[in-house]
């Protein structure tokens, strides 16, 4: 994608171009507000050049009423644009905060960014440049031409001075653009780098205290903030030396007008106050462009970010919503499915066949490493790089709309990952609390009594990340939360490794019960507790479909095996004995 696409066509693009009826009215309002600029100016010439020298109250005092006036209808101006955009700002949040927050969770979920929630404030930096006084120095700067022509108008040497100062504003601004952007991107990658390390460490504050890693992790830490400091200084300062020169040029052309002028009026070519107007009105030409280069920092960072927010939404457009369906009955069919990984030069998995029927419970065993959890979220739709067909009910999985699908599966990872809130918004996956649900989901896990002895009951706040309860009581709630509703897929992965007899005589029960009514339960374990439950038991091995079999068929194997193994060992044994 070439770097000029994300400015033509773009969601982001599209948004903001909604939005020109707004940027049409603020350019009306600064074309009466740019106009008006000029009252200061006149009033001036009038009072020196006629007041003065005329004497007369009336005139002054109906000029100072009319200049009022002129300045109320400008204030006025100033304050309308100032409003427009500031809505427009509030309605460009509520209509991509949304496509936004789908767009990061779906980066997320596919691995693709190191630091989603950046989205949110890179659509917050571009909100308030867009209703800042940042804007208003572009809406201004196409009028700079009129207050030359203006100063042309009191001596060609004060209209050629404006310009020269005009192109040393506009080359400064260009050095600026040229040199300040790179740094600017980097320093904020290196400070972004630095806040996420420790914001992943802070997660796991309690294993970094308990074996004492908090001072190597620190120092991993600094490296990365000292780099990032280093970054922000370099950008910082030749964005400050920018301002500096800036500075310099204003004071300069301040100073060399109003000489300029008097030398003039020494000569008879200017008039008093034609040389106090000319000084305020060579300023107010180059007060806009004075204001782009002193904003350059944020209005580079504006760019920044409406750079990265295009290519977020280009990569994670908006979901397509699909036509509603009934709600799947849970049959499942993989066909050549391969599961790849970024900077893994060898897939997860390589070439998986498998169909479940309706109603099937499959048991995938095998060693660590084998593929075991990864063969789950592709089951489930969420890995993110997989070739081949992952099937629903003969669709492929991809196109179902995953708001309508999810009431349809249970997913319980090995990494149970609880949220802050109450045990039945937790059960019911934050959802609409149905309380017999919840009840019944609760109960099938074994986790019903438990949740009647706390305090509050279903009510009690768990804490982030559940941190509140044990690593059992975690696993249970998230078998209740996977079994709630009664969906028609169910994947778990090691729902077992923190139970006891009583919990995995829960589990057992649970998958029962939810073979009883018809539907399709994948369970990934290493203890062999459960497998009486199973129909089919898979045997994964690095990556590939070692064997997969009925139970029958699977005991069979194995007590063949050991039949085989049995006999051999006889065999050496009775060789041993007759050598001997």
């Amino acid at each position: 994608m070439k770097k000029t696409d994300l400015f033509q066509r773009n969601e982001l693009t599209a948004t903001l171009w909604t939005f020109r009826h707004e940027f049409l009215m603020v350019g009306a309002f600064s074309m009466v507000a740019n106009v008006l600029m000029l009252t200061p100016t006149l009033y001036m010439l009038q009072v020196y050049d006629r007041v003065i020298t005329s004497q007369s109250e009336l005139t002054l005092l109906a000029m100072s009423l009319l200049t009022l006036a002129l300045f109320g209808v400008m204030a006025f101006a100033e304050w309308m644009r100032s409003r427009v955009l500031v809505r427009a700002g509030l309605r460009l949040d509520d209509r991509l905060g949304s496509q936004v927050f789908h767009a990061s969770f779906d980066a997320n979920l596919n691995q693709a960014s190191k630091a989603p929630a950046r989205a949110f404030s890179d659509l917050l930096q571009l909100r308030q440049f867009l209703t800042g006084n940042g804007i208003f120095a572009f809406f201004d700067a196409p009028w700079a031409p009129i207050y030359m022509a203006v100063l042309f108008m009191l001596h060609p040497l004060l209209g050629m001075l404006g310009i020269f100062f005009a192109l040393l504003q506009i080359a400064l601004g260009w050095f600026g653009h040229r040199h300040t952007l790179a740094p600017s991107e980097a320093a904020a990658a290196a400070s972004a780098e630095a806040g996420n390390f420790l914001q992943s460490k802070l997660r796991n504050a309690e294993v970094i205290e308990s074996m004492g890693m908090l001072g190597a992790l620190r120092q991993r830490w600094a490296d990365r903030h000292s780099a990032s400091l280093e970054q922000s200084t370099r950008a910082q300062a030749l964005t400050l030396r920018i301002v500096a020169w800036s500075k310099f040029i204003r004071y300069s052309q301040q100073s060399l007008a109003l000489g300029a002028g008097a030398l003039l009026a020494i000569n008879g070519q200017l008039s008093p106050g034609g040389m106090i107007a000319a000084n305020v009105l060579m300023t107010r030409a180059l007060a806009p462009m004075d204001m782009i280069v002193s904003g350059w920092r944020g209005f580079i960072s504006a760019v920044s970010a409406f750079r990265r927010l295009g290519k977020l939404l280009v990569e994670f457009p908006a979901r397509n919503e699909a036509l509603s369906r009934a709600a799947p009955t849970g049959q499942v069919q993989l066909r050549n499915v391969s599961a790849l990984a970024s900077g893994r030069s060898s897939p997860i998995l390589s070439e998986i066949n498998l169909t479940l029927p309706v109603g099937t419970v499959l048991v995938v065993m095998g060693p660590s490493g084998s593929g075991k959890s990864t063969l789950a979220r592709v089951l489930m739709g969420i890995w993110p790089q997989v070739c081949g067909e992952v099937r629903l009910d003969g669709l492929p999985i991809s196109t179902w709309d995953r708001v309508e699908l999810g009431g349809s599966l249970g997913y319980m990872p090995q990494d149970i990952e609880l949220f802050d809130g109450t045990l039945a918004e937790n059960i019911a996956r934050f959802g609409q609390i149905d309380s017999v649900k919840v009840i019944d989901a609760a109960k099938s896990a074994g986790m019903h009594e438990v949740i009647l002895r706390f305090p509050k009951g279903y009510d009690t706040a768990i804490g982030e990340a559940g941190s509140l309860l044990s690593g059992g009581l975690r696993q249970r709630v998230g078998l209740a939360r996977a079994i709630y509703g009664n969906p028609s897929l169910i994947v778990l992965d090691e729902p077992n490794a923190h139970l006891d007899d009583v919990g995995e005589a829960a589990l057992v029960k649970t998958v029962e019960e939810a073979k009883a009514r018809g539907k399709t339960v994948v369970l990934i374990t290493h203890r062999p507790a459960v497998l009486a439950v199973a129909d089919r038991i898979l045997l994964l091995r690095d990556g590939r479909i070692q064997k997969e079999d009925s139970l029958e068929g699977f005991t069979s194997s194995l007590r063949a095996a050991a039949n085989h193994a049995q006999a051999g060992q006889q065999r050496t044994a009775a060789s041993t004995a007759a050598a001997a």
